[in-house]
Formats: C-alpha cells, structure tokens, sequence
C-alpha cells in the first residue's frame, strides 16, 4: 500500500497494558508532525508479541486515544494478523541466503559472546552462520550482516552510525518460541502502510540501523526518522508499564497534553492547563515548532 501524500505517518503501541505519559510524548510529537505537514497519521497495534499481550489493553488504548482527542486515519493494523506476511517475508530472506537457522540457547550465546551490542544485550557471535551444529535443529533465524556502515540522519538526534556485524551481530528475524521478532514485523508493516516518516522515542534509536538493512535486503524504501527524547525516572530508568508508570486518566487529558507538549519544549502559555482538549489541540497545530524538541535522547521528570 503507497500514499499519495507526501507525509504518511504511524504510532505503534504495544498492549502490555494501558497508555501512560511516556507513550504520550510520542503519539504527541508524532501526530503534530503529521498534521502540520497535511498528512495522514495511523494507528498501528504491535501485538506480534502475543505471550505479553493484556486482555482488553488495545481496546482500552484506543478509547484513552479517543479521549485525549487524537483522530487517525483508516483502520488500525494488527500485527496479530500479519503472521503470514511476515513468514513470506522470512522465506524471501532465507531463499535469498540471507537468513539462517541458529540452534544457540541463551547461556550458548551470552557465553560465546566477546562484546556487548549496542542496545545493552549481546553481540552476536555468528556461531551458526556456517551452518548449525551436528544434530541440532534451529531454534531461531537470523539475519546475515555485514560490517559496512550503516548511517542515517535522525531529524532530532543527529547523524546515526553504526556497523552492524561489530555493533549487534546477526540478528534474530524468528524467536525460540516461534514468534516473529519486532524487527522483521516493523520492517513489514512499514513497507505495507506506506509510512514515510518515523516519529518515536529514542528508545529505539539504537534499532534503527538494523531496521534500514532489513529495508535494504528486502528492497523496501527507508523512510525518515525522528526518535523523540524518552522521559526517565531520577534513576534513568525509561517511563514504561515495566517501570509501573502511572497510566492517563482521561479526566485529566487536557492536563497531560499540556505536559507533553512542553516535555517536547514547545512554549506553552499558562493558560492553556486551564483549556479543554479541543482548544488544546488547537494551540498545538498552530504552534507547534519541531525544532523546539530538545536534542538529547533523555529526559528526567519528577515522579507523579
């Protein structure tokens, strides 16, 4: 599927549980750049991982979305039902040589590795890529890399590199337990929807290079990149349902936008705490001024 328009943009939340102000900041910084620039904003559910899906959490996602007054377009995407194309997408790679069984457990891996990956696990040692072990069978698939550079503008964080087979190693396209990884169903669905610009947090910076070689063994488009500062407890830790976030409470959304927009370092006037949703979103679309994001992947708020 291919827009038309010039801007076609997503947020992709994951039903582990409810939406808290973390996952706010990048539906915010996402849909204004989207609705700024005329174009379309969708709405993606990053279900792949189905083992840490919550009961209703989706459902209850897209009420708290329509409370807070965000309007996407078309119908929402389910990774859940986006098994068969990812498995296509799998056998594309693998016929091609690109992808291999890997037979390696946890221990096997953390082991034999020598370095640590960007992202703060393992890199990778390429135990199997010359074929797997006698008499064991794959437990995962993974992706070849090489050690080329792989480099990209981030609209707010700068100049990326990285060199994938120093930095992460081959990566995992199929888990152990046979679900698909995010990276491969992010790629897909990307390629799919047609997304031409990526805004989200910088949590997943370090991915993103792992993201353009997929697009690139593929033959899909790269789209562009923004991540987002994260904000952080005063312990670094990133605001997420692990950390116990404090969930929106549509009661107060208003409220909260007024909190995203200035985390994100727009010049909110005092008033606006004072406003409704409406009038809210209605300061944002004029005002709003992306080069106003602070240029560092995190920030640090007080507790709620």
């Amino acid at each position: 599927m291919v827009s038309n328009n010039t801007y076609r943009g997503r947020f992709a939340p994951s039903p582990t549980g409810p939406l808290h102000f973390g996952s706010l900041i990048a539906a915010v910084g996402s849909y204004l750049d989207a609705r700024t620039q005329g174009g379309e904003w969708l709405v993606r559910m990053e279900d792949v991982d189905t083992a840490r899906n919550v009961p209703g959490a989706a459902d209850a996602i897209l009420q708290t979305l329509g409370d807070f007054g965000f309007e996407w377009d078309g119908a929402v995407l389910y990774q859940s039902s986006r098994f068969e194309a990812y498995a296509e997408a799998l056998e594309r790679l693998r016929r091609a040589g690109l992808a291999y069984g890997c037979a390696c457990s946890r221990k096997e891996i953390a082991d034999s590795a020598t370095r640590p990956a960007v992202d703060g696990g393992l890199a990778y040692a390429g135990t199997c890529r010359a074929g797997l072990p006698d008499g064991r069978e794959a437990r995962a698939w993974r992706l070849r890399v090489d050690d080329e550079a792989i480099a990209f503008d981030d609209r707010v964080q700068g100049r990326v590199v990285q060199h994938l087979e120093s930095d992460v190693g081959d990566f995992v396209l199929r888990r152990a337990d046979g679900l698909f990884a995010y990276q491969l169903a992010v790629v897909v669905d990307d390629d799919f929807q047609g997304i031409l610009q990526v805004v989200r947090g910088a949590d997943l910076l370090a991915s993103t290079p792992r993201q353009i070689w997929l697009q690139q063994c593929l033959g899909f488009a790269t789209p562009g990149y923004a991540h987002l500062p994260v904000a952080t407890n005063a312990v670094g830790e990133k605001l997420s349902k692990q950390t116990l976030a404090r969930a929106l409470a549509s009661d107060s959304a208003a409220a909260e936008l007024v909190r995203a927009l200035g985390f994100l370092g727009q010049a909110v006037p005092a008033d606006l705490g004072r406003a409704t949703v409406a009038e809210v979103w209605g300061w944002a679309r004029e005002n709003w001024s992306f080069a106003a994001i602070p240029r560092r992947p995190a920030i640090i708020i007080p507790q709620a």
